[in-house]
């Protein structure tokens, strides 16, 4: 460990958003920290679920962060620890280094293997214990961009044809809103493919969009 510079503080800065974002991923279960590697004061900057631990920002750094920052590793194998109050915890150590290469911080992530199946599910699985109808969101993985759009129009096609609250007429116009949203008709042959899988014609779908044009 060594002193850190401005810039290395910053790249640590610019890192807390990736502790919140785990830890809204996986839930209340997962304790996610950021430990600063400064040698003045090699401590945790931030922190999510340090209900976990028992942790709070400025905690110091763990004997065996050291011993992973040691290894040679940036992201360490996972490996099993106690949590002080005696809770079974999955863990993982990935080092977050600077433009020079020096090891500036860690990312270390504890999930509480110890937690109820049914609560660690719920927190995953976000409105399951308020909706009993959970929507998914129409998030496409695919390898091609022909075939997110088909992907796409589909998913969107699904849940607008699933909504009794709209009228059958409005519907297709409904698709091509959220469409839209999603920025579909910004990449190349959108219109064309959109028309084809709602089987309705090119210049429907362009009316739509300068509808949308019009009343925005």
């Amino acid at each position: 460990m060594r002193e850190l510079s401005e810039t290395d503080y910053a790249i640590l800065k610019a890192s807390e958003n990736i502790v919140d974002g785990i830890a809204a991923m996986y839930g209340e279960h997962t304790e996610v920290l950021l430990h600063c590697l400064d040698v003045s004061n090699p401590s945790i900057i931030k922190i999510a679920n340090g209900h976990i631990t028992g942790r709070s920002v400025g905690a110091p750094i763990t004997n065996l962060a050291l011993m992973k920052l040691n290894t040679g590793q940036d992201i360490s194998d996972s490996y099993l620890t106690k949590s002080p109050d005696g809770k079974t915890l999955r863990s993982i150590t990935i080092v977050i280094r600077n433009a020079m290469q020096d090891a500036i911080g860690l990312l270390c992530i504890n999930s509480n293997l110890d937690a109820p199946f049914q609560s660690v599910m719920a927190a995953m699985l976000p409105g399951l214990t308020s909706q009993a109808d959970t929507r998914f969101s129409p998030e496409t993985f695919a390898r091609s961009s022909d075939e997110m759009m088909q992907g796409s129009i589909e998913s969107v096609r699904a849940q607008v044809m699933a909504d009794n609250s709209l009228s059958p007429s409005k519907k297709n116009r409904e698709i091509v809103i959220r469409l839209n949203e999603l920025g579909i008709f910004a990449l190349k042959d959108s219109a064309q493919i959109a028309a084809t899988g709602l089987d309705i014609s090119i210049h429907t779908i362009y009316r739509y969009l300068r509808e949308l044009k019009t009343s925005s």
